[in-house]
């Protein structure tokens, strides 16, 4: 199959299939008036004023004149879920926060009761769905974690959903086991012995049966100290996955230093996170994964990506949709807080929903760029330009979506 995308107004796209940080997490390189030729899914050539006539291909794409980005890369999602929690917008109203609200029964363990009650078909056909809306938004690679069911059987059920849209869905899937994502009610008080059951059991479980490529930790006041956090994210270790924790969300009691002491491959929100776990990141080549959009929805303060990036931690941007504390699956809207928010430039922006993402999700050898032997995909704008794209907020602005060369 051999695709044209022609009349591009602006091709923009990093390069390379490595994270960018400090002054490279800017570094785009712009095309204006280029050809993109595909073959079997992966880009052959950029043709420099390509005029080509079309003749010779299977498919031509025009993109009218207008932007050419690659497909964005969602780096942390919990979009597999039972039920909602839009009972809890009054709570937060009034002025509950997250842990009150987890404190109350809320939260988490709310999703995790209609998770667990949930039958996996209904979790496909919702969670397919998402991937469905996402698409339309210009995400063609997400991370999908689990961490709502909290029990063998639950966890497991969660981890074959995500796979299975991994295989069947057109949007390229990165399943993550968040089995440490809050202390089941079985556990009431008793982390450690939970940590204990993660560890011996369900991590070698999910490694028998292939269903992840990372496993995540909430290490945060009221679920994960450090030390039950090290002793897990070490059992993971051990079994062959890749790291990868959430940390310094609410207050920094130690999970950046461990997420560079122990070079977890990201480390998420970051909201609270001090000097010393910005030099321990940066020392152990752990991507920094802010999630803006929960800052939005939760009133709370931004991460400060602009420092991260001063100390040459590689920055990336994601959703974080989820039905508590982000009910919003719009990187497009994550995008636009990374500027106004973060006061990253557009330049930065993009790196942060595509190559840095990629590379943290293990895919940046595949996606990410717009380059020679990299997959094609690829979003065409309704805009001249990517400060455009940011500047705009509240409308979709991905006109046109190319996975694997072929129109979604």
């Amino acid at each position: 199959m051999k695709t044209l995308v022609t009349n591009i107004g602006c091709l923009q796209t990093p390069v390379g299939s490595y994270s960018h940080k400090g002054s490279k997490q800017g570094l785009n390189e712009k095309y204006n008036n280029v050809e993109v030729v595909i073959e079997d899914g992966i880009v052959k050539e950029i043709v420099a004023n390509g005029k080509s006539d079309g003749s010779a291909f299977d498919q031509v794409i025009d993109a009218e004149g207008k932007l050419v980005t690659p497909g964005l890369v969602d780096g942390h999602t919990h979009l597999v879920f039972g039920g909602y929690r839009q009972h809890e917008l009054a709570m937060k109203i009034a002025g509950a926060g997250y842990l009150d609200i987890l404190r109350a029964g809320g939260g988490i363990l709310d999703t995790v009761r209609k998770t667990r009650d949930a039958s996996e078909e209904a979790l496909y056909e919702k969670s397919a769905a998402f991937l469905d809306e996402m698409l339309g938004f210009g995400v063609t690679t997400c991370e999908v974690k689990s961490g709502y069911g909290l029990t063998m059987d639950s966890e497991l059920k969660m981890l074959r959903v995500i796979n299975s849209m991994k295989e069947n869905h057109k949007m390229d899937v990165v399943p993550t086991f968040m089995g440490a994502h809050a202390i089941p009610p079985e556990y009431e008080d008793k982390g450690d012995e939970y940590i204990e059951f993660l560890c011996k059991e369900m991590i070698p479980e999910v490694k028998k049966q292939g269903l992840a490529e990372f496993c995540d930790i909430f290490c945060e006041e009221a679920v994960f100290d450090a030390a039950q956090s090290r002793k897990y994210m070490q059992a993971a270790r051990e079994a062959g996955f890749d790291l990868k924790i959430h940390a310094d969300e609410i207050e920094a009691i130690g999970g950046t230093e461990l997420a560079g002491e122990m070079e977890a491959t990201s480390a998420e929100h970051l909201i609270a996170i001090k000097e010393s776990g910005m030099d321990a990141m940066a020392a152990g080549g752990t991507t920094a994964m802010c999630l803006p959009a929960t800052s939005f929805y939760l009133g709370a303060t931004y991460a400060p990506a602009k420092a991260m990036i001063e100390k040459g931690i590689p920055v990336a941007i994601a959703s974080d949709f989820n039905p508590g504390s982000c009910p919003s699956l719009n990187l497009q809207l994550a995008m636009n807080l990374g500027c106004l928010k973060y006061r990253l430039t557009p330049e930065e922006v993009l790196t942060a929903v595509t190559i840095n993402p990629a590379c943290a999700i293990n895919r940046g050898d595949l996606v990410g760029t717009i380059e020679p032997g990299k997959q094609a995909d690829m979003v065409i704008w309704n805009a001249p330009d990517f400060e455009m794209v940011c500047y705009r907020f509240g409308s979709n602005l991905a006109e046109k979506v190319i996975k694997k060369g072929e129109l979604v």
